[in-house]
């Protein structure tokens, strides 16, 4: 685990920078490089004069390597947090560019429409998928493509290797020691009464992050307070109710964990909707460094997630298997995590504060 303050930057054109030139989404680039037909020609006209313009290449070379025939990947969505997904497209799309791999993009509701979504992608002749959270523990969707013998790669999943269903790919970090790692450091600032918003409880990752705050607090003999754990669901929405429900506390927290920079951010608007300054009044720290822990004030400490890294090592992944005949492969991938300091986290006041 690094401790680091600046995330790393490229000067070379993206199928970002073609969306930002031409005014629309990552998915909208996609369709047009992929040549698909619900595209209007005006929108069309847009993003072909930003490829132009920027000179982006979407397939640098991948189309002259030897028997490397485009093969089609299915990615379903259905994330919360518009910024979690905007770098998780930005890494998959540009992968796919590199490999001449054509993606397939599709949102899905949780429930059983994500199921009938897979089932239309596998009788279109898809070739694999791609599940990021929080369909990466979507079980009826593993079932269906082990039946089908059509790849799957999980991303960001909080389970092991030995628990997923056989021949399923993944790629993840360690999410316990990672909130193990946040906690620590909130301490180690003089930090003990320390709130914590837990993610959705339907996903595994979100038990290992709370179990790596426990994890941190037993390590440093500091007693759990159950009053001091919000629920939370990984949207804005549920980080302003549990930023509301912990800071109501007679003795509120002078610090708060949330386990993504979502419900970080909509803690910190809380504290400034009651007076309260950031990181003097109260300590916010965050998880997954999204684009959003920089957009905000003050920008926030965060654990670093590579999630556009996780998102080109899906397709790396998938694409290798798919070429190489061998949907039995299961590799699995631990990426690195840092812990990144910004401007929202500072030793706690001397003095009791008043809320």
């Amino acid at each position: 685990m690094n401790i680091r303050t600046t995330r790393r930057g490229s000067s070379a054109p993206t199928i970002s920078d073609v969306a930002r030139a031409a005014g629309v989404s990552l998915m909208t680039v996609s369709r047009v490089i992929n040549n698909e037909a619900n595209v209007r020609p005006v929108t069309r006209e847009k993003v072909e004069a930003a490829i132009a313009q920027l000179n982006y290449s979407p397939n640098p070379a991948a189309r002259s390597l030897a028997g490397a025939a485009q093969i089609r990947i299915g990615m379903l969505y259905s994330n919360p947090s518009q910024s979690f997904l905007s770098e998780f497209l930005l890494g998959t799309l540009d992968q796919a560019s590199r490999l001449d791999v054509q993606m397939v993009v599709e949102k899905c509701e949780i429930g059983d429409h994500e199921v009938e979504v897979a089932r239309h992608l596998i009788a279109g002749g898809i070739d694999g998928v791609i599940l990021p959270p929080p369909l990466c523990e979507a079980d009826a969707v593993l079932a269906l493509l082990r039946e089908a013998r059509v790849p799957a790669v999980v991303v960001a999943t909080g389970r092991p290797p030995e628990e997923l269903p056989e021949a399923t790919m993944a790629v993840r970090i360690d999410d316990r020691a990672a909130a193990e790692a946040m906690t620590r450091h909130v301490m180690t600032l003089g930090h003990r009464r320390i709130g914590f918003i837990r993610g959705n409880p339907n996903l595994t990752a979100s038990a290992r992050r709370y179990e790596g705050f426990r994890a941190a607090l037993d390590a440093m003999g500091v007693p759990f307070d159950e009053d001091l754990v919000a629920p939370g669901l990984y949207n804005y929405r549920s980080g302003l109710d549990a930023a509301e429900r912990l800071l109501d506390l007679a003795e509120p927290p002078t610090a708060i964990i949330a386990s993504n920079d979502d419900m970080a951010a909509a803690t910190v608007a809380v504290a400034h909707r009651r007076g309260l300054d950031v990181p003097s009044d109260l300590t916010v720290c965050g998880f997954d460094d999204t684009t959003l822990s920089t957009t905000i004030w003050p920008e926030l400490t965060t654990i670093h997630q590579p999630i556009a890294d996780m998102a080109r090592a899906a397709v790396e992944m998938m694409a290798t298997v798919i070429r190489q005949k061998n949907a039995e492969a299961a590799p699995h991938r631990m990426l690195d995590y840092s812990l990144i300091r910004r401007q929202s986290d500072a030793a706690p006041r001397r003095r009791p504060r008043g809320i």
